[in-house]
């Protein structure tokens, strides 16, 4: 339908109600000034009144031609004063109401929170042969929640950050021989993780060398939940985790 000037956003809209504590008398306060009696709908016992013959109005004074007495029920609704908004009710919204592409990067970013990246430096940290050792890795890169502890090599779930996290590590190893085992495993709440999913394990090739071990996995943490690296190598002698190559990272991806 046509008409005059800029065309109103879609909106949804309630008119203000006011409720009285009444009284032997002829003369009340309204919340919000108004023009005249017909911008009020007036009840008295949940009788409409009529505007002029029974009360009037100017400003936030209300009087009525009859008083009231205290056991009566009054209110009013604003007739010209429309609260308005252009916020759609909660839960309200749905896919088919976004447009393709409308939801930014800033809008999610808090979605890929908590993160952080720690790395070993500046010094190695000797790992013995054959049993699990946690590897600390006693610098950080980036902690968006300060969630990592350099000193104990746990990363802690914040509060209400609960849900899935994508965790990644990288283990540099010295001097390992022939077909000697390099095993990285995320431990848990301060418990070995059996599932596969979340262990890696390398075999060093021919010759004295350098070993890396390379991992990524998701993994379902909780609030307070906290995760370590350890590591282990089968060469007999004590190895160095060496910095700055070895490092820890874990990163929220959603619910």
């Amino acid at each position: 339908m046509p008409f005059i000037g800029n065309q109103p956003a879609l909106s949804y809209t309630s008119f203000a109600k006011q409720d009285f504590s009444v009284s032997a008398t002829t003369s009340y306060s309204l919340d919000h000034p108004v023009a005249n009696a017909n911008e009020l709908a007036l009840f008295i016992n949940f009788v409409r009144q009529e505007p002029t013959t029974s009360y009037s109005a100017s400003g936030t004074t209300l009087t009525l031609t009859e008083s009231t007495s205290s056991s009566d029920d009054m209110y009013c609704v604003y007739l010209g004063k429309a609260v308005q908004t252009v916020n759609p009710p909660n839960a309200s919204v749905g896919t088919a109401q976004l447009i393709d592409g409308a939801v930014t990067k800033d809008k999610v970013s808090n979605l890929m929170y908590p993160a952080f990246v720690a790395y070993r430096s500046p010094s190695s940290q000797s790992i013995p042969s054959g049993t699990n050792t946690k590897a600390i890795f006693d610098a950080e890169l980036f902690d968006t929640d300060s969630a990592y502890d350099t000193s104990t090599g746990a990363f802690t779930v914040p509060s209400g950050k609960g849900g899935k996290y994508n965790i990644f590590f990288t283990i540099f190893i010295d001097d390992l021989d022939d077909q000697d085992v390099l095993l990285g495993i995320i431990y848990k709440n301060g418990s070995a993780t059996t599932n596969p999913v979340y262990q890696n394990q390398v075999f060093a090739s021919k010759g004295t060398q350098n070993t890396f071990l390379n991992f990524s996995s998701v993994m379902s943490l909780s609030d307070s939940d906290y995760i370590e690296v350890y590591v282990q190598h089968d060469q007999g002698a004590n190895q160095n985790l060496r910095a700055p190559h070895s490092h820890f990272g874990a990163y929220r991806i959603g619910d």
